[in-house]
């Protein structure tokens, strides 16, 4: 019996490159991890069997030790302002490599003239990946994550607010996977590159819902009352802002408010729920409140107490304290490429229809 092909594994350390590791791991395939340190996540994925490559995830020359003896590969760019860079070093390695088969994580808002120029370089990332010609290629392109809404447990858990500029709060929004069940769907175009080959998928969790049932969900969870408030722009950046220098860039602020935009549009409930998950993953997608309820779990510092509300509190005055960021300024100082007239996902045609999944009865669309 032919032995399986060992698959690179970039961002290894990541939402989303751990679980594909681990995962890749229990299927019995041998996994080269690219990390950018030496850390607790290199310990965790050696000792659960991985080879693990320390590197510069945007230098060529790593990029091409990390593909020597490598078949297949999970391209999932760090979250940085240089993606494009990322994916460009990665695809020529490949090339280089010959790979036989890569899975990119994408975008589901991905389109040419996207105000986020972040949006526009994973565009720009999934047409070069394809061009090469004996290379087959599958794009995972999930919405917002589950884990976006888990970046503010803290104040629900000690508050009892669930904080974020999503619009009215009755609205069903969105249908948020897990960072686990997006690997599943990754794993599974991995493992069998002559099924998934061409395909374009969109993990989502089972139902569609809104930010008052977000919260609702987080209250199950944490054992108390959680309620939506809808914020400012302004205040999202004030927040985000006042978190450790480590958490977010000013460039990716800068694009989380243009996604907080479209999610007010209804940009991430076009064609959800999907069954990708469970079609291609082969497993029933996670609920919201189950993932929360894993992650409550796992931190004893989000139970109640005098002192741990008084934190909270001193927080939330810190947030109120620290000056906004000028959006607009902060796309024009790091010499963006501005467009005239950019146009967010449902104002282009060609978005609208290669996004509607609601008529197909396969749990893909193919990409051209």
């Amino acid at each position: 019996m032919p032995s399986k092909p060992k698959i690179l594994v970039t961002s290894a350390g990541g939402k989303t490159g751990l679980p594909v590791t681990l995962q890749l791991l229990e299927k019995g395939f041998p996994v080269r991890a690219f990390l950018r340190r030496q850390d607790h996540r290199a310990v965790l994925l050696k000792r659960a069997g991985a080879e693990v490559f320390v590197g510069n995830q945007y230098a060529l020359a790593d990029m091409r030790r990390a593909m020597a003896g490598v078949r297949r590969a999970y391209q999932c760019a760090p979250t940085a302002p240089n993606g494009l860079h990322f994916n460009a070093v990665f695809t020529v390695a490949a090339n280089e490599a010959a790979l036989e088969h890569v899975v990119t994580l994408g975008q589901w808002l991905t389109a040419c003239d996207h105000p986020s120029l972040f949006t526009r370089e994973v565009y720009l990332s999934d047409a070069l990946i394809r061009l090469a010609p004996n290379m087959t290629v599958t794009s995972i392109n999930p919405g917002w994550f589950a884990d976006n809404y888990l970046m503010v447990i803290d104040m629900a858990a000690h508050l009892g607010l669930f904080t974020m500029p999503l619009g009215p709060g009755h609205e069903k929004k969105n249908a948020p996977p897990s960072n686990e069940d997006i690997a599943r769907v990754v794993v599974a175009a991995l493992a069998d590159p002559d099924r998934h080959a061409g395909r374009t998928y969109r993990p989502t969790g089972p139902e569609l819902m809104s930010p008052d049932e977000i919260a609702a969900a987080m209250g199950r969870a944490l054992g108390r009352k959680v309620r939506y408030q809808n914020i400012s722009e302004k205040m999202m950046t004030k927040a985000l802002r006042a978190m450790p220098p480590s958490n977010f860039s000013e460039a990716a602020v800068s694009q989380l408010a243009i996604y907080a935009e479209e999610y007010r549009r209804g940009a991430f409930a076009v064609s959800a729920p999907t069954r990708h998950v469970e079609d291609v993953g082969g497993h029933a997608p996670e609920s919201f409140e189950s993932i929360t309820r894993r992650l409550v779990a796992r931190r004893p510092d989000l139970r109640r107490s005098i002192s741990r509300t008084a934190r909270a509190l001193f927080g939330f005055t810190r947030i109120a304290l620290t000056p906004a960021l000028d959006l607009d300024r902060i796309q024009s100082s790091r010499d963006y490429v501005r467009l005239e007239t950019p146009r967010f996902a449902q104002e282009t045609p060609d978005w609208v229809q290669s996004h509607d999944f609601t008529q197909a009865t396969a749990p893909a669309t193919r990409v051209a």
